[in-house]
């Protein structure tokens, strides 16, 4: 297994460079498109080609195919204008962790070089996956007293990320309603995109333990990879509020990130969360979480209820 140097990185990543990387099938569904049309940036870009994907729709759906070409062409266009103006960003970290039931404890630096040990509390399922086990993030952790760092170099460190796209990108055109959605939309994207990206670099240089990795976008998309890359937000990890934590860790603010009283990311073409190497690890949704665990997680999370439900909408 590789050795893991932990510490901190931030990349910076041109428009062109990440742009590969975007999911138009969410581009589109944030303007209200089918699935099946977010296909034309699948389509080769010579007419022929764009003639016959229209034609493979039937003629009620041929005008809503155009309208989804042209949004896709004006994507581009933007894409290619903004490419030397703003920019993407990712903010990592790779640190030293173990978990304890369901939490899990990573070995941050001060900036003043001392230590500082930062619980991560995270929820457990409340009915049974498909293998029968209720999951947590913190079982693909190792816990404190089975670790040896020499065997299990993987599940002794925990990835830590926030990616955002420069915040005056999503601010253009405040008095032109379509451009100004353009930009945000494909900010969004962009900073997905960074994302995506960013957990290659991961996963083949930074943490290396994928170094002879080779999939298509399709399989990225997939989460073909080793490993998972949970999100704030995503049904294994709802507690919006536990950005403040990850905040505390990595500084959000060296990438131009802010935070709402709420929790919430500004700007919104944010994106952050944890990467785990474990190859058991995977999604799950919490579910609908019983009074007895929220009790429980509050006093964890060092809030009342109230706070908590707040944060979870639960």
């Amino acid at each position: 297994m590789p050795t893991v140097k932990s510490g901190y990185y931030t990349l910076t990543y041109n428009l062109h460079e990440v742009a590969p990387y975007i999911n138009w099938l969410y581009f589109f569904h944030a303007w209200g498109f089918p699935a099946r049309l977010g296909s034309i940036a699948k389509v080769h870009g010579c007419e022929a080609c764009r003639k016959n994907w229209l034609q493979a729709f039937s003629a009620e759906e041929r005008p809503k195919a155009q309208e989804a070409m042209r949004l896709y062409d004006d994507a581009q266009r933007l894409l290619h204008a903004l490419d030397n103006t703003y920019h993407t960003h990712a903010r990592i970290a790779l640190l030293p962790a173990y978990s304890e039931q369901d939490n899990i404890f990573v070995h941050a630096p001060n900036q003043d070089g001392s230590a500082k040990c930062v619980c991560i509390p995270l929820l457990r399922q409340q009915t049974p996956s498909q293998n029968g086990c209720c999951l947590c993030l913190s079982d693909f952790i190792m816990p404190k007293s089975h670790q040896d760092e020499e065997m299990h170099p993987l599940y002794n460190t925990i990835g830590i990320f926030a990616c955002a796209t420069d915040r005056e990108m999503e601010e253009q055109h405040a008095d032109d309603e379509y451009l100004h959605l353009l930009h945000q939309t494909l900010a969004d994207r962009l900073a997905e995109a960074t994302a995506e990206k960013m957990h290659e670099y991961v996963r083949n240089t930074l943490w290396g333990y994928a170094t002879n990795e080779h999939f298509s976008l399709e399989e990225l998309f997939a989460e073909a990879y080793q490993g998972k890359r949970p999100a704030i937000g995503y049904p294994s990890l709802p507690d919006q509020s536990l950005n403040f934590v990850l905040d505390d860790i990595l500084t959000f603010s060296s990438i131009g990130i802010s935070l709402t009283e709420n929790g919430a990311m500004i700007p919104h073409a944010s994106t952050s969360g944890l990467m785990l190497a474990h190859p058991a690890s995977q999604h799950f949704c919490i579910g609908q979480i019983g009074d007895d665990q929220m009790e429980e997680y509050a006093h964890r999370r060092q809030m009342t209820l109230e706070e908590i439900r707040k944060f979870l909408r639960n």
